[in-house]
């Protein structure tokens, strides 16, 4: 499927879904004028075209499967994967924002604060200072220039409770998913790495982002910081290559880390404070 059907693909979703929700909202106060199984026809709609666009991502892997590419690790210290590309492709369950064989990673320092473990009920929700990822340093996988930037979003309370997971599933993702693509991965940057390669930091804390669009950045310099903003239920990072900087466009390019390889999911790695910074390469 091509860059422009892609798009065309997107915006047709988006708008079924924002007359399906309409239709609930406006049902709430008047009757609407047609039989009440015809309201689901957007939302059915909506479901076809993510199948559509899905069996086209996964015929391109299956015929035409991307060469991973090398990079710094875009973090220090000592984390652990969550939703890893290594343990399935999609790894988050989507190809829709080019998520295919993107990353999540959380900070777990040897000594410090440990992150709090999700629980039934008390506490509802966790402030994002009990979780040591809240506030580290997003660092440039490599030489590359800004081509997006934004830092805005505020950051939301942890999702850690089965109350807040709820909230989270069927109020708050509903609502992201209407507002589109910068709703869903928040704050955010994405860099041209060159050779057709951007990356994709989501989640950034607000007001952290020390570069802007245009800007060069070098390997291991720091980006902004690591946040709780858009579609997140704790703080943690968010890592994807892609071959465009258009969310709605662009395709998932699987990503290996020098050093670190690509970590399973539940798989702690540590990230040297000064790691060497080599530049892009792709290849197994």
């Amino acid at each position: 499927m091509s860059a422009d059907r892609r798009k065309i693909a997107a915006r047709v979703q988006h708008a079924l879904w924002l007359i399906f929700f309409a239709q609930i909202v406006i049902g709430c106060f008047v009757e609407l004028p047609y039989n009440y199984w015809l309201s689901w026809l957007p939302a059915l709609g909506a479901i076809a075209v993510s199948l559509v666009t899905s069996r086209s991502a996964r015929r391109r892997i299956e015929t035409e499967p991307p060469a991973p590419v090398a990079v710094a690790p875009p973090v220090t210290g000592r984390w652990s994967a969550l939703n890893s590309p290594a343990d399935k492709v999609p790894s988050h369950g989507t190809h829709n924002l080019a998520q295919t064989y993107a990353i999540d990673i959380v900070a777990e320092p040897a000594e410090g604060p440990v992150r709090p473990d999700p629980v039934w009920f008390w506490p509802i929700a966790h402030p994002n200072q009990a979780y040591p990822a809240f506030g580290a340093p997003l660092l440039a996988v490599a030489d590359a220039t800004v081509v997006h930037a934004e830092d805005g979003q505020r950051d939301h309370l942890s999702r850690s409770s089965l109350a807040g997971v709820l909230y989270f599933w069927l109020i708050e993702g509903v609502g992201r998913t209407l507002g589109g693509a910068r709703r869903i991965v928040g704050n955010h940057v994405v860099l041209d790495l060159g050779e057709g390669t951007y990356a994709l930091y989501a989640h950034v804390k607000r007001g952290s982002l020390q570069v802007r669009a245009g800007d060069r950045a070098v390997a291991g310099q720091v980006l902004g910081r690591c946040g709780n903003s858009g579609n997140s239920t704790q703080p943690h990072v968010h890592f994807q290559l892609m071959d465009g900087p258009d969310l709605d466009t662009a395709r998932g390019v699987p990503f290996r880390w020098h050093g670190v390889g690509v970590p399973a999911g539940g798989e702690v790695f540590t990230v040297a404070a000064e790691p060497a910074a080599p530049g892009l390469s792709r290849g197994a």
